[in-house]
Protein backbone atom coordinates (compact mmCIF):
# COMPACT_ATOMS: atom_id res chain seq x y z
CA UNK A 1 0.00 0.00 0.00
CA UNK A 2 2.89 2.57 0.71
CA UNK A 3 4.58 1.59 -3.15
CA UNK A 4 0.79 2.98 -3.96
CA UNK A 5 0.34 5.28 -1.60
CA UNK A 6 3.93 7.18 -3.08
CA UNK A 7 2.71 6.15 -6.63
CA UNK A 8 5.51 4.12 -7.18
CA UNK A 9 3.69 1.14 -8.84
CA UNK A 10 5.58 -0.37 -11.96
CA UNK A 11 2.45 0.66 -13.70
CA UNK A 12 2.65 0.70 -17.96
CA UNK A 13 2.50 4.14 -18.12
CA UNK A 14 5.76 4.22 -16.05
CA UNK A 15 7.38 1.74 -17.50
CA UNK A 16 6.98 2.78 -21.07
CA UNK A 17 8.14 6.43 -19.78
CA UNK A 18 11.43 4.31 -18.40
CA UNK A 19 11.79 3.57 -22.48
CA UNK A 20 10.47 -0.26 -21.96
CA UNK A 21 8.44 -1.60 -24.95
CA UNK A 22 5.56 -1.59 -23.63
CA UNK A 23 1.56 -0.29 -24.49
CA UNK A 24 0.95 2.31 -21.69
CA UNK A 25 -3.02 1.01 -22.06
CA UNK A 26 -5.00 -0.20 -19.01
CA UNK A 27 -5.08 -3.91 -19.11
CA UNK A 28 -8.57 -3.96 -17.60
CA UNK A 29 -9.78 -1.24 -19.86
CA UNK A 30 -7.54 -0.79 -22.59
CA UNK A 31 -9.44 3.13 -22.75
CA UNK A 32 -6.71 4.88 -20.70
CA UNK A 33 -3.33 4.66 -20.20
CA UNK A 34 -2.65 3.01 -17.11
CA UNK A 35 -1.37 4.88 -14.23
CA UNK A 36 -2.02 4.33 -10.53
CA UNK A 37 -5.15 6.75 -10.22
CA UNK A 38 -6.79 5.10 -13.42
CA UNK A 39 -5.97 2.01 -12.43
CA UNK A 40 -7.08 1.62 -8.73
CA UNK A 41 -9.67 4.45 -8.97
CA UNK A 42 -11.66 5.68 -12.19
CA UNK A 43 -11.10 2.35 -14.48
CA UNK A 44 -14.87 1.04 -14.93
CA UNK A 45 -13.68 -2.24 -13.47
CA UNK A 46 -12.37 -0.67 -10.45
CA UNK A 47 -15.23 1.39 -10.26
CA UNK A 48 -16.92 -1.68 -9.96
CA UNK A 49 -15.40 -3.34 -7.06
CA UNK A 50 -15.08 0.39 -5.36
CA UNK A 51 -19.08 0.62 -5.43
CA UNK A 52 -19.51 -2.74 -3.59
CA UNK A 53 -17.21 -1.70 -1.34
CA UNK A 54 -18.43 1.66 -0.85
CA UNK A 55 -22.31 0.49 -0.02
CA UNK A 56 -20.35 -1.53 3.18
CA UNK A 57 -18.72 1.29 4.32
CA UNK A 58 -21.11 4.32 4.20
CA UNK A 59 -20.19 5.81 0.45
CA UNK A 60 -19.11 9.04 0.03
CA UNK A 61 -21.67 11.49 -2.08
CA UNK A 62 -19.22 10.44 -5.19
CA UNK A 63 -16.65 8.08 -6.71
CA UNK A 64 -13.40 9.38 -5.55
CA UNK A 65 -10.96 9.30 -8.96
CA UNK A 66 -7.67 10.39 -7.69
CA UNK A 67 -5.86 9.43 -5.06
CA UNK A 68 -6.28 12.71 -2.17
CA UNK A 69 -10.53 11.88 -2.66
CA UNK A 70 -9.39 8.30 -1.44
CA UNK A 71 -7.44 9.42 1.63
CA UNK A 72 -9.95 11.89 2.63
CA UNK A 73 -12.89 9.12 2.45
CA UNK A 74 -10.56 6.93 4.53
CA UNK A 75 -10.09 10.19 6.96
CA UNK A 76 -13.35 11.51 6.84
CA UNK A 77 -15.28 9.67 9.29
CA UNK A 78 -15.75 10.49 12.85
CA UNK A 79 -16.05 7.14 14.16
CA UNK A 80 -12.82 5.87 14.38
CA UNK A 81 -14.49 2.10 14.04
CA UNK A 82 -15.13 3.42 10.64
CA UNK A 83 -12.00 5.10 9.70
CA UNK A 84 -10.38 1.54 10.49
CA UNK A 85 -13.03 -0.20 8.70
CA UNK A 86 -12.16 1.77 5.59
CA UNK A 87 -8.14 1.70 5.70
CA UNK A 88 -8.66 -2.08 5.64
CA UNK A 89 -10.66 -2.08 2.90
CA UNK A 90 -9.08 0.35 1.15
CA UNK A 91 -6.21 -1.87 1.67
CA UNK A 92 -7.67 -4.93 0.33
CA UNK A 93 -8.71 -3.31 -2.47
CA UNK A 94 -5.84 -1.83 -3.87
CA UNK A 95 -3.64 -5.43 -3.35
CA UNK A 96 -6.52 -7.43 -5.08
CA UNK A 97 -6.62 -4.61 -7.65
CA UNK A 98 -3.34 -5.21 -8.32
CA UNK A 99 -2.82 -8.66 -8.23
CA UNK A 100 -5.55 -9.31 -10.56
CA UNK A 101 -4.00 -6.59 -13.07
CA UNK A 102 -0.66 -8.82 -12.48
CA UNK A 103 -2.50 -12.32 -13.18
CA UNK A 104 -4.47 -10.67 -16.10
CA UNK A 105 -0.61 -8.88 -18.04
CA UNK A 106 1.51 -12.05 -16.99
CA UNK A 107 -1.47 -15.05 -17.13
CA UNK A 108 -3.72 -13.54 -19.74
CA UNK A 109 -6.17 -15.12 -16.77
CA UNK A 110 -9.32 -12.54 -16.09
CA UNK A 111 -11.89 -12.25 -13.55
CA UNK A 112 -15.46 -10.30 -13.33
CA UNK A 113 -15.61 -7.45 -10.85
CA UNK A 114 -17.54 -9.33 -8.64
CA UNK A 115 -15.44 -12.36 -8.69
CA UNK A 116 -12.93 -10.24 -7.38
CA UNK A 117 -15.16 -8.08 -4.79
CA UNK A 118 -16.05 -11.39 -3.88
CA UNK A 119 -12.44 -12.52 -2.95
CA UNK A 120 -11.97 -9.00 -1.09
CA UNK A 121 -15.26 -9.79 1.03
CA UNK A 122 -13.33 -12.82 2.08
CA UNK A 123 -10.69 -11.78 3.56
CA UNK A 124 -11.87 -8.83 4.97
CA UNK A 125 -13.81 -11.23 7.00
CA UNK A 126 -11.09 -13.48 7.47
CA UNK A 127 -8.73 -10.18 8.83
CA UNK A 128 -11.42 -8.93 11.20
CA UNK A 129 -12.31 -12.37 12.57
CA UNK A 130 -8.44 -12.96 13.30
CA UNK A 131 -8.49 -10.04 15.22
CA UNK A 132 -11.85 -9.51 16.85
CA UNK A 133 -10.68 -10.09 20.30
CA UNK A 134 -8.77 -6.74 19.67
CA UNK A 135 -11.51 -3.78 21.77
CA UNK A 136 -11.29 -2.00 17.98
CA UNK A 137 -12.06 -4.93 15.78
CA UNK A 138 -15.05 -6.10 17.85
CA UNK A 139 -17.63 -4.02 15.76
CA UNK A 140 -16.07 -4.01 12.61
CA UNK A 141 -17.85 -7.39 11.41
CA UNK A 142 -21.51 -5.93 11.97
CA UNK A 143 -20.75 -2.83 9.82
CA UNK A 144 -19.07 -4.81 7.22
CA UNK A 145 -21.72 -6.79 6.87
CA UNK A 146 -24.19 -4.76 6.99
Amino acid sequence: MWIANYDRLPTRSRLAAWGLAVSPSCPFCSNCDETRDHLLLSCAYSQVVWSEVLLRCQPSSAMFVNWSELLSWIRAPASTKLSLLRKLAAHTVVYHLWKQRNNLVHNQVSITPQALFYSIDKELRNIISARRHMKHFDPLMAMWLR
